[in-house]
């Protein structure tokens, strides 16, 4: 790890939040010469430390260690795609990459005939789904709200209420559902007691 570079992505970070390295330093329960030392590259923090600092400035610990460069294509090859054989026969595979700090997915399901793959909670408010239909009949439930949809028809719908897949017909139904999942806002973490 280039410390050098690190310190000055922090530092970057934290002007953008127009925050001083007290506040910084309060909101990530470190203290400032600590702080100060790992911005100016003279001090490899801990992974507790950077964990902390990455909390302080609401991003993921990747964002902090993570080139630039390195974010600008993400590749997941079809072998390295993730298949999820659930209960009741059907099965989802997981297309799109890992993305730290990006809560979007690209799934691909297919629900045998007469599949009910239940309900899914509601997420948190703005959260976005996409649903396209690539073959057979998909039954989508929001609420208490049935649409139907056959190969082709898509739908968009915010997520922030209970819903539910199912294939209501004698045929294999295979759709796509890109998700936009919010996380809900952690509370930030309390400045330590100062000794007077």
């Amino acid at each position: 790890m280039n410390l050098e570079a690190l310190g000055k992505h922090i530092q970057e970070l934290r002007h953008d939040r127009a925050m001083t390295l007290q506040q910084l330093a309060d909101a990530a329960d470190v203290s400032v010469s600590m702080l100060s030392s790992v911005e100016r590259g003279h001090k490899a923090p801990t992974i507790v430390v950077l964990a902390r600092i990455a909390d302080g400035l609401g991003v993921p610990v990747a964002e902090l260690v993570t080139q630039p460069d390195d974010r600008r294509v993400i590749v997941r090859r079809a072998g390295e795609q993730e298949h999820i054989d659930e209960p009741g026969g059907w099965r989802r595979t997981i297309l799109t990459p890992v993305v730290p700090g990006v809560n979007f997915e690209w799934i691909r399901t297919t629900l045998p005939p007469g599949c009910d793959a239940g309900r899914f909670p509601a997420y948190a408010a703005g959260s976005h789904e996409y649903v396209a239909v690539e073959s057979g009949t998909l039954r989508l439930t929001l609420e208490d709200r049935e649409v139907d949809l056959g190969p082709g028809d898509s739908a968009y719908f915010a997520a922030d209420v209970e819903h539910a897949y199912a294939n209501p017909g004698e045929v294999p139904c295979t759709y796509h559902v890109a998700a936009l999942i919010m996380r809900p806002r952690r509370a930030q973490p309390r400045p330590r007691d100062r000794q007077p």
